[in-house]
């Protein structure tokens, strides 16, 4: 029996054409298949639904008191099959997504502005947050992708992985710094300026890698936005490590110089969707589209430059 046709709506046809044979020459099945999901619907209910004529066949009592229910049946099917299939067409539903905040500072938006341009019948819902959180909610089934992050040698666990890009990390200085034109930098140099950094401990910060070799950063202010450590770092205020995803919205008055890789290696870029859950149509062209984004921001990236 095709899956186009519940056994509701062929009793429906039947009743309509008050003939079997009519019902399948009009459904394109055979009149044995119509006659067998007629039977199939009269043992469920445990009665005849129509009176077998020498021409045809006729509702019993039973059958025009369920037709009504058998109507309401079909209406229900056929809404079901028409939100699956703006599902599966990605012209309706909702995709969760997460992002630790430098992602949000060019690659997702990016994303999400190619993604609502072909799929605008998907309703995007976003979270900012750091990795660990949305480690969390995907877990719990509450976030269908996350941008994670996490330093080089670390490992993610919980979510399904889908490597994006090694992420290198820059310094950021005012154009007028004396480093600013260096083609790297290692942090040994930069041991007596002021930086500006999202906590007061260095352990918390980009920095902690080069904790272990004995670099101490002298924190003088404690700034999380992305944005806002720019603008302390534009007004000399000190400078900052900048990772690869927020240095592609980097702003003109601003230089940005690599930071030797043996001080800070590349941090790991991932996507992460549940584990061990198929992929819906929104998630898999989301994820088609930040490969995309990924290539055009840094074509090859895996430690390359923004």
């Amino acid at each position: 029996m095709p899956a186009s046709h519940s056994l509701y709506e062929v009793f429906l046809r039947v009743a309509r054409d008050g003939s079997f044979t009519a019902a399948a020459h009009t459904l394109g099945y055979t009149q044995s298949a119509v006659s067998r999901q007629i039977h199939t619907l009269e043992e469920e209910w445990g009665t005849a639904l129509f009176d077998r004529l020498p021409r045809g066949v006729r509702l019993t009592e039973a059958g025009r008191a369920l037709l009504p229910h058998a109507e309401g049946m079909r209406d229900r099917l056929r809404a079901a099959r028409a939100e699956l299939d703006a599902l599966r067409s990605l012209d309706d539903g909702m995709l969760r997504i997460g992002a630790f905040a430098a992602a949000d500072a060019s690659l997702v938006p990016r994303t999400m502005s190619a993604f609502r341009g072909r799929h605008p019948g998907v309703t995007v819902v976003h979270t900012e947050g750091p990795t660990a959180k949305h480690v969390g909610l995907l877990a719990e089934g509450s976030l269908d992708l996350a941008l994670l992050s996490t330093p080089a040698g670390v490992p993610l666990s919980g979510p399904e992985l889908h490597h994006l890009l090694d992420e290198p990390m820059y310094v950021a200085l005012p154009r007028a710094h004396r480093f600013a034109g260096r083609p790297a930098l290692r942090l040994s140099e930069l041991a007596d300026e002021d930086w500006i950094e999202g906590d007061v401990r260095p352990e918390q910060t980009l920095l902690a890698p080069a904790l272990a070799s004995g670099f101490r950063p002298r924190v003088a202010f404690r700034v999380n936005d992305w944005t806002a450590k720019q603008g302390f770092v534009a007004a000399g205020l000190g400078i900052t490590v900048l990772p690869a995803l927020a240095a592609w919205a980097v702003r003109p008055d601003i230089a940005l110089v690599p930071v030797d890789r043996a001080d800070l290696p590349c941090r790991k870029v991932f996507a992460g969707t549940p584990r061990g859950l198929g992929h819906s149509p929104a998630v898999a062209a989301f994820l088609a589209l930040l490969r995309t984004t990924v290539e055009q921001l840094a074509p090859g990236a895996r430690c390359g430059t923004p």
